[in-house]
């Protein structure tokens, strides 16, 4: 009997230790997390560490000392592919590799977030995914280099292919944008969890009236996360323009406009992630709200990153990065949701 035990004991001893030398994210790990933001900072062509930065060692130290397992770091596409369709940038790539190695060894895992609004900086001009000369392969071809560069990387949770379309080119839909990125990831990566945002500002609130087709897209590794964002302001912009009362919310506003996403997922069988919340540090009733909204997400095991970190918000309202050593208000809430599968 003690034979068979041991043997047993070996046996799930070696699955487990194939399974992490495989670098392989659990399919349903639900961690929350934070956004650390700085990367998506400036112009495209800004200077490094003046302009715009990765996060710090102290901004994941601090993320980690509140118990949390995943960090959200947008980045440029012009800056890690500045010629499109060319090689990506060697030092870009370093730079967001050595965040990523830096997040491993306090164990965070990491989602990498193009954060371009399926738009890019072209000679000067902002222009749409799919205007003339920017076709749709380009987006593709950077996503498949991206995932070639990174797949070996231990601790990432997910691709997040883009963030917030949303006012796309009438003849372009951004089910084909994703579709095609999809497509060009999987040539070179199975394992790696894609995020796919939503259209109209990936709005949870509006997914069903824009984004319903997501649910048709193909991906072989069947291993689809589809990201929703919420804001609780009446515009859903996350800018806060009035007081708590002007902005005519309630204890319930983050339920409510996350729910039409949580149905649209379970109808679906879906799984769904919100990549991007947030609340002013100067009324105590939007703590009670963002708490409402995080428990919903819990009970309907769904996780997030709250939107923001990092070390050059200074006084912005919704940022959680301490203050002069004195953490934001908004992380004795945040602290109290680490998983949405524990």
């Amino acid at each position: 009997m003690k034979y068979i035990f041991y043997t047993l004991f070996m046996l799930f001893s070696l699955l487990g230790s194939a399974v992490a030398q495989s670098g392989k994210i659990p399919s349903k790990a639900a961690p929350f997390g934070i956004n650390l933001a700085g990367a998506e900072f400036g112009k495209s062509n800004g200077v490094y560490n003046n302009d715009y930065a990765y996060p710090t060692t102290k901004s994941m130290d601090q993320v980690k000392s509140q118990g949390f397992k995943l960090i959200r770091i947008p980045f440029v596409w012009e800056r890690i592919q500045p010629v499109l369709a060319g090689d990506l940038d060697l030092q870009e790539v370093e730079k967001i590799k050595k965040v990523i190695v830096e997040a491993q060894e306090r164990g965070l895992l990491v989602i990498l977030d193009m954060h371009n609004y399926c738009r890019r900086n072209i000679k000067g001009e902002l222009k749409l995914i799919n205007s003339p000369g920017f076709p749709i392969e380009n987006i593709a071809d950077a996503w498949m280099k991206i995932a070639e560069k990174f797949k070996q990387q231990r601790n990432i949770w997910g691709y997040g292919i883009m963030n917030e379309p949303h006012d796309m080119l009438s003849k372009t839909d951004w089910f084909d944008i994703a579709q095609a990125v999809i497509t060009k990831i999987r040539k070179v990566d199975v394992k790696t969890p894609i995020l796919i945002g939503g259209d109209s500002w990936s709005s949870a609130e509006r997914w069903v009236q824009y984004s319903d087709n997501l649910k048709k897209l193909i991906d072989p590794a069947q291993r689809i996360i589809y990201e929703a964002h919420v804001y609780f302001d009446r515009d859903a912009s996350g800018k806060y323009k009035g007081t708590y009362d002007e902005e005519k919310a309630s204890p319930e506003t983050g339920v409510l406009l996350v729910a039409p996403f949580v149905k649209w997922l379970k109808e679906n069988k879906l799984r769904g992630f919100l990549g991007e919340y947030g609340v002013p540090d100067d009324d105590p009733r939007w703590l009670v709200t963002l708490d409402n909204f995080l428990g919903y997400l819990k009970q309907n095991r769904i996780n997030g990153t709250y939107w923001a970190a990092g070390a050059r918000w200074g006084t912005y309202r919704l940022s959680v990065a301490p203050r002069n050593g004195i953490e934001r208000p908004q992380m004795k809430v945040l602290s109290k949701y680490l998983f949405a599968d524990k």
